[in-house]
């Protein structure tokens, strides 16, 4: 089983990439007796595996990048690998972006191909151009270029997301700390003034007496 972790090269956003290193690692322990390689894209799950894991690949100048011909190197490469027979199944793991607050961690299925079924079955004799042979050589590595591009595209996105929610947190969290040491120094200052007082109005009175 190959197993394709997907996240950012950089940090400062949140759980983002914390969450697919929890999945994989969880995915991975469902595979328990069977032989489970990785395949990173982005330094981050680069660096939570290297050293632990078999890694099949590593890339990170995707995100330098991200064209469809640079996310379909990959997609063939990971093709490659399946039909030399080195794995007999590739799952994909990343953050599906929903909206700039909410990432959902997605295990995909990349190779093999989900056979679907048919609720309805024709007997009509179809004429194909160019042969059904053709269509399916030059389609089905297509769609599964184009799969895994969506998922970097919507790893890309939701990272971006992801980086927003933390910081903007980070600067309420910041600004709550702040008035509270404003408070706490305001307090601490006034009470030395009062004191300074204190011991002016004493000094007068003794002077008096």
């Amino acid at each position: 089983v190959l197993i394709v972790a997907i996240t950012s090269n950089r940090g400062l956003c949140g759980a983002f990439n914390a969450n697919v290193v929890k999945q994989v690692r969880a995915l991975e322990e469902s595979y328990k007796g069977k032989e489970v390689t990785l395949y990173t894209i982005g330094k981050k799950s680069g660096d939570a595996f290297r050293k632990t894991h078999t890694l099949a690949g590593e890339n990170t100048a995707i995100f330098d990048q991200l064209t469809f011909e640079n996310a379909a190197s990959i997609a063939q490469d990971l093709m490659d690998k399946f039909a030399a027979g080195e794995f007999d199944k590739i799952e994909l793991v990343y953050n599906q972006f929903k909206n700039a607050a909410t990432q959902i961690i997605k295990t995909e299925q990349f190779l093999p191909l989900a056979s679907g079924t048919s609720a309805q079955t024709s007997s009509a004799d179809y004429i194909f151009e160019p042969t059904k042979e053709e269509i399916v050589l030059t389609l089905i590595p297509k769609s599964l270029k184009t799969q895994l591009y969506k998922a970097i595209r919507d790893s890309f996105a939701a990272e971006h997301g992801a980086r927003m929610t933390a910081m903007h947190k980070a600067t309420d969290n910041a600004t709550a700390l702040r008035n509270q040491l404003k408070l706490t120094y305001n307090k601490a200052r006034q009470a030395a003034i009062t004191n300074e007082i204190l011991e002016i109005v004493g000094g007068a009175e003794a002077l008096k007496g």
